[in-house]
């Protein structure tokens, strides 16, 4: 006779993390749809991609990104970078976010206080970002080509949002 029975622990321990993982990926989806609005309602690029880059640090936590375009200036893009070892910041991730016809749209830079790759879920996380990301810059292109909208004129700034849940990874 088992006098430790911890299966019926195990099992409500399972059905509760299933249970999160639900959670989060609807949360998640629910973000994605407030950047959707934000895209399909023209809010400014700038805007919408600081939204995107700071679903993302919340989701990874422990993570600092950026979405820059194509014509950035490189030298800030390099500046940036040294600035971030300046403060013991470690590459996580640098891809470039391309378009359907493999156009390149722009960058995500990602920063991490330790040096570590992406996991599964994380490049997961990532890859939605960057097809978001894809999806606001083209569609702004596509207006910025019809004279009724101009990214110069605006500078990206990050601003923490209140209803984002923090991570303590």
């Amino acid at each position: 006779m088992n006098e430790y029975d911890f299966s019926s622990a195990a099992k409500l321990q399972r059905r509760k993390s299933d249970h999160d993982a639900d959670e989060k990926v609807q949360y998640a989806s629910s973000l994605e749809e407030r950047v959707f609005h934000s895209i399909s309602s023209r809010a400014p690029l700038p805007k919408v991609l600081n939204e995107i880059c700071s679903i993302l640090d919340n989701q990874i936590g422990n993570v600092v990104s950026l979405i820059s375009l194509p014509r950035d200036d490189a030298g800030d893009l390099e500046a940036i970078a040294r600035n971030a070892v300046l403060f013991g910041l470690y590459t996580f991730c640098s891809q470039g976010v391309f378009g359907e016809s493999n156009e390149l749209l722009g960058f995500l830079e990602m920063y991490c206080s330790v040096a570590r790759t992406p996991n599964t879920a994380e490049h997961q996380m990532i890859e939605r970002a960057r097809c978001l990301a894809a999806i606001a810059i083209k569609r702004h292109n596509e207006v910025g080509t019809q004279g009724q909208c101009d990214l110069r004129d605006a500078a990206p700034v990050r601003e923490p949002s209140p209803d984002w849940p923090h991570s303590s990874n």
